[in-house]
């Protein structure tokens, strides 16, 4: 009976690591924020600011779309970044540049829940082949996960 409920243990470990691993294979980090799409991102552009990351490009997507009578539920990207750390990754592979400054979005479901995702820093790091930068993605990856839990109330 022991032996039973260990595997079954083990059998359940493994089906939430494949179903996480499957979830990131897109590259983006996506958490649930307790705000509206535009709280969510002043939010987020405040926390970047206070950290001295500059704040390049804010983008309304729904906003846009409504101007040429296409309705999108409220959606918003902010563009922005910090060269003390990105730039670290051109020196590696120049490429990186088509995935950074980095971006976050806010956006709404269809059942008006509004989420905050960006992408990995791991996973640019990867696309790009950037094999010797892992301290900096670190870096980065903590940076974004604080960030964006302070501006989605997580």
């Amino acid at each position: 009976m022991r032996i039973n409920s260990i595997v079954t243990v083990v059998l359940i470990t493994l089906l939430f690591t494949f179903a996480s691993i499957a979830a990131a294979d897109n590259g983006l980090i996506t958490k649930k924020s307790k705000y509206s799409t535009s709280e969510t991102l002043d939010r987020l552009e405040a926390a970047l600011k206070e950290k001295g990351i500059a704040v390049a490009l804010r983008w309304n997507h729904s906003e846009k779309g409504a101007n040429v009578g296409i309705p999108l539920r409220p959606t918003e990207l902010l563009l922005f970044g910090n060269p003390k750390l990105g730039t670290h990754f051109f020196t590696s592979k120049q490429t990186a540049g088509i995935d950074l400054p980095l971006k976050a979005l806010a956006w709404e479901d269809e059942k008006g829940q509004v989420w905050l995702s960006y992408n990995d820093p791991f996973y640019i790091a990867s696309r790009h082949g950037i094999k010797d930068r892992d301290e900096i993605a670190k870096k980065m990856s903590d940076a974004l996960n604080n960030l964006t839990s302070a501006a989605t109330g997580n």
